[in-house]
């Protein structure tokens, strides 16, 4: 099989290869083809995985371009993962929004709306070549907000676009642990949206776990996320919150964490990669991917006191992994279940049926199908229904250009609580991304 990866100068490149690299079963990805609008990242990432095949006999071919046409014919999978704009996009995202006193991270508040106007057009032109250039493909998206995105990729590609992300993956293998369980021998009952959502339920051997773990405080007090969001807080929301909603729970603190920063995570990763890129190898890259896990979301543990990492979070959360368990599923049709973000169909009553969530669903030769889940809480649908109307605001805003739509996408968010601001912030981003510009004019 072939596979294109979108993005393909990306700093987690690699540990995609290397997932690859340990698959010897037939039907396995033979050829990698490699994208990237950046020429020296391509080949600094090319230097990497020439080092990582090395001494593997068969070694997926790796080849790369900047054409994107000639990327995409032949695919068999294509997996996206662009950042528009690269790290000093994030940076200055990060920037404009603090300045203005609200969060700028890349994929939630003003940061994530940012980010989601300027990358839903680029995301909407690849999915249309791929639907004319490789309409059998599936594409795999990643790109960041990865919800977002993935819906808009799916107004041209239907079913044939899954989201993936690592958060789910990285919470329940956390809480199985916690619990003395095996991390592959349980079920995990997560729904909500990308980086919004709530693991309500861990089932080993058919009965639910969860209750005796928010029963224990030691148990709690050794998980990431009881540290983060405090025993407390679990215990009232019955519920183990993705970590991403510790922005939400906690946003003044995370806002004045992030304004006391030396400096935001954007330009922490520029600096942090900036070496690897200069220099590439595959010793670097992984020093460089140690640092980047060790400090990641270090401003929100600073927030709430958790303090540093536990060893055992350090490893990359696994979407490379989730990744290749789905080309597996669908190529094979070897059935698996997977957390995934795809078109909600008749799943939450609470959204309509083209709607990306992110569930557990079955995986086969035909795609992914969510289960079947109970409703959210009220709290948790408040937040799921406001933060897609926000995602619909970008789509439109993206599609036509509307500056009322932006605004309205800014002004909507729950982590965005002014108008006034609202329209700070576009002017504030249309001034520091061009490609934007557009979005004053209308």
């Amino acid at each position: 099989m072939r596979l294109t990866i979108l993005g393909g100068g990306g700093f987690r490149v690699p540990l995609v290869y290397g997932a690859l690299l340990g698959d010897h079963d037939e039907g396995r990805v033979t050829r990698v083809t490699l994208h990237d609008v950046d020429s020296a990242r391509l080949r600094a990432v090319a230097t990497v995985l020439a080092e990582q095949a090395a001494g593997v006999p068969d070694a997926p071919v790796v080849e790369v371009t900047t054409d994107l046409d000639e990327a995409l014919r032949g695919a068999d999978f294509v997996f996206s993962a662009i950042r528009v704009g690269g790290l000093e996009g994030r940076a200055a995202d990060e920037r404009v929004a603090l300045a203005e006193g609200v969060l700028g991270q890349e994929t939630v508040g003003a940061g994530g709306v940012a980010y989601g106007l300027r990358t839903v057009p680029v995301a909407t032109d690849i999915a249309r070549r791929v639907a004319a250039l490789a309409p059998d493909a599936w594409v795999i998206n990643f790109t960041n907000p990865a919800g977002l995105v993935t819906e808009a990729m799916s107004r041209v590609l239907g079913d044939r676009v899954v989201g993936i992300c690592d958060s789910p993956v990285g919470l329940g293998r956390r809480v199985a642990r916690a619990l003395g369980a095996d991390p592959g021998r349980v079920w995990t009952d997560y729904v909500g949206l990308n980086h919004l959502g709530w693991l309500r339920g861990l089932r080993v051997a058919g009965r639910d776990e969860l209750p005796r773990l928010l029963a224990d405080p030691e148990a709690l007090g050794s998980l990431e996320e009881g540290r983060l969001f405090g025993a407390d807080w679990l215990r009232s929301l019955g519920a183990i919150p993705n970590e991403y909603l510790h922005y939400y729970y906690f946003n003044r603190e995370t806002v004045h964490a992030y304004r006391q920063a030396g400096r935001t995570r954007g330009v922490l990763l520029r600096d942090q990669q900036a070496g690897f890129y200069a220099q590439p190898s595959l010793k670097c890259w992984e020093s460089t991917l140690a640092e980047r896990e060790a400090t990641y979301m270090a401003d929100n543990r600073a927030a709430s006191g958790a303090g540093e990492r536990a060893d055992e979070d350090l490893e990359s959360g696994g979407y490379e992994k989730v990744a290749l368990a789905l080309m597996r599923a669908v190529a094979r049709d070897e059935r698996a279940t997977l957390i995934l973000n795809v078109r909600n169909r008749t799943t939450l009553s609470v959204l309509d049926a083209d709607a990306v969530i992110e569930v557990p669903c079955l995986v086969d030769a035909n795609g992914a199908h969510p289960y079947a889940v109970d409703p959210l809480p009220g709290h948790a649908t408040g937040l799921v229904t406001a933060v897609k109307a926000v995602e619909r605001e970008v789509m439109t805003a993206a599609e036509s250009g509307s500056r009322a739509a932006a605004v309205r996408a800014f002004a909507l968010h729950p982590l965005v609580d002014s108008v006034s601001v609202a329209r700070r912030l576009l002017d504030g981003y249309t001034a520091v991304h061009p490609g934007l510009a557009h979005l004053n004019r209308k």
